[in-house]
């Protein structure tokens, strides 16, 4: 098929499931459009990356000052969250009375930017990251949560995987990447690179398959038999990415989250017990890691070497470097200038720009405060995930098996960071702020920016029990 052909029919193939999508008349106001948008950039490519495609150079682009369009969009699209969530009467003292680690996470992390070496950068990238918790709250004060939040990744989704398959099989100048030292192809679809079209498929893979589920128990229907078709459709192609992207990584995660799914479905599991069994299951692991070894044999089982890739060596070298073990370098400053990375780059010729762990990433930039601030979050997200399971809102099921994944996942990666699309679903499971109910008897679906102002139940105290936070 030519490319140009290939292009309308995958191309037009996204806009009929989103006309789809639309024509279902989802109970979400046009607010939504400013979470999917971030969503969408975060899991994809930068607006200047894309603009790149088409030769148009935007200025900037360097690691300490970026694009100045990239950063106009994200300002914009703060304010403009910012203005949603005024207009909502969302207010700033609820949101930290409900989120208090977040909230101590994100003052450290100000104002760690008092001992960066640089302070500006590190200030952009801090209020670039305050976007996640804004676009958050704008999805979980949407008039039905849960379902905005479907509708969210399900249409990034649409966008993700059918122009990653473009990319990779019309347009190899966009979707792969030769390595200049072995001269293998390594395939990045729409993203700039396989671990990060690996960890779209991740995110996007345990989703639908929880979604599978619930659509599995609804009762026998026409929409309900073309829902089955769509989400098989999008497995196969999720399953294509992943053996073009080879991310080891994502696809050990993705199975993680598919047996945690699993795991929780099933009748004689107790929610509330949740920390028990994960106790259980760490002690397994140790106690099975000390008889068998078997932490290495799994390794050797996915074709990776123990040091992962080199991985442990950088890791022995970081650890070596001078930082301070209390407080750290400042907010995402590490990697910033030559003074750390000559010593680096000199020793491993692929120039690592991250620590590849997100633990120990967490730890340079802002010490073991910043870790146990971390941990807090941790635990935070896995007591929300709990209570709504014991609730009985099966999305907590899904945030919960994330969360472990995540867990997992945060080992050979960095996903707590900048624009990265966990952190931003790490946000969406961790953040609580209660279930808004409109004045008017229906859901207002028309401009958001004229809506009505947000009530709250009848006799339910902001502080109070945290329900519906999806």
């Amino acid at each position: 098929m030519p490319p140009i052909l290939a292009t309308i029919v995958y191309v037009g193939a996204v806009v009929w499931l989103f006309r789809r999508d639309m024509r279902q008349q989802p109970r979400m106001t046009s607010a939504f459009w400013l979470p999917l948008i971030w969503f969408i950039i975060c899991s994809t490519r930068f607006i200047s990356q894309w603009l790149a495609i088409f030769g148009i150079n935007t200025g900037g682009g360097s690691i300490e000052d970026g694009s100045p369009l990239d950063a106009l969009v994200f300002l914009s699209l703060i304010i403009a969250g910012v203005v949603v969530l005024k207009r909502r009467q969302v207010r700033l003292s609820e949101v930290i009375r409900n989120n208090r680690y977040l909230a101590f996470f994100f003052a450290y992390c100000a104002l760690s930017i008092a001992w960066s070496d640089f302070p500006f950068v590190a200030a952009k990238r801090l209020f670039k990251d305050l976007g996640h918790p804004i676009m958050v709250l704008v999805l979980l004060t949407e008039p039905d949560p849960e379902e905005a939040v479907i509708r969210l990744i399900k249409r990034c989704a649409y966008v993700c995987l059918p122009i990653s398959i473009l990319f990779i099989k019309y347009y190899p100048q966009l979707g792969r990447s030769y390595s200049e030292w072995t001269g293998g192809a390594s395939y990045s679809g729409v993203t700039l690179g396989k671990n990060t079209l690996g960890l779209d498929c991740f995110i996007l893979g345990a989703f639908l398959f929880w979604f599978f589920l619930k659509i599995w128990r609804t009762e026998k229907s026409k929409q309900r038999r073309n829902e089955l078709i769509l989400l098989a459709g999008l497995f196969v192609m999720i399953g294509w990415l992943f053996k073009m992207a080879q991310s080891s990584t994502s696809l050990v995660s993705l199975a993680i989250a598919v047996a945690m799914i699993l795991f929780l479905g099933l009748r004689w599991v107790q929610p509330r017990y949740m920390g028990l069994y994960l106790v259980a299951a760490a002690c397994l692991g140790i106690v099975a890691e000390g008889v068998f070894g078997i932490y290495t044999q799994f390794l050797l089982f996915l074709g990776k070497d123990p040091t992962l890739t080199d991985r442990t060596y950088i890791w022995k070298d970081l650890l070596a470097m001078k930082t301070n073990p209390l407080v750290g370098v400042g907010f995402e400053s590490f990697w910033l200038g030559d003074d750390r990375l000559r010593p680096l780059w000199e020793k491993w010729h692929w120039h690592p720009n991250e620590a590849h762990n997100g633990y120990l990433e967490t730890y340079l930039d802002l010490g073991m405060i910043g870790v146990l601030l971390l941990l807090g979050m941790l635990l935070t997200a896995f007591q929300k995930a709990r209570r709504e399971m014991v609730q009985g809102r099966d999305l907590g099921r899904f945030g919960m098996a994330f969360l472990v994944a995540v867990i997992f996942y945060s080992w050979t990666e960095v996903p707590f960071r900048a624009t990265n699309p966990i952190w931003f679903l790490f946000f969406l499971i961790m953040m609580d702020y209660p279930t808004p109910q409109r004045v008017t008897p229906e859901p207002l679906l028309a401009d958001d920016f004229r809506e009505e102002p947000l009530t709250f139940k009848s006799g339910q105290k902001p502080a109070g029990p945290k329900v519906g936070s999806y």
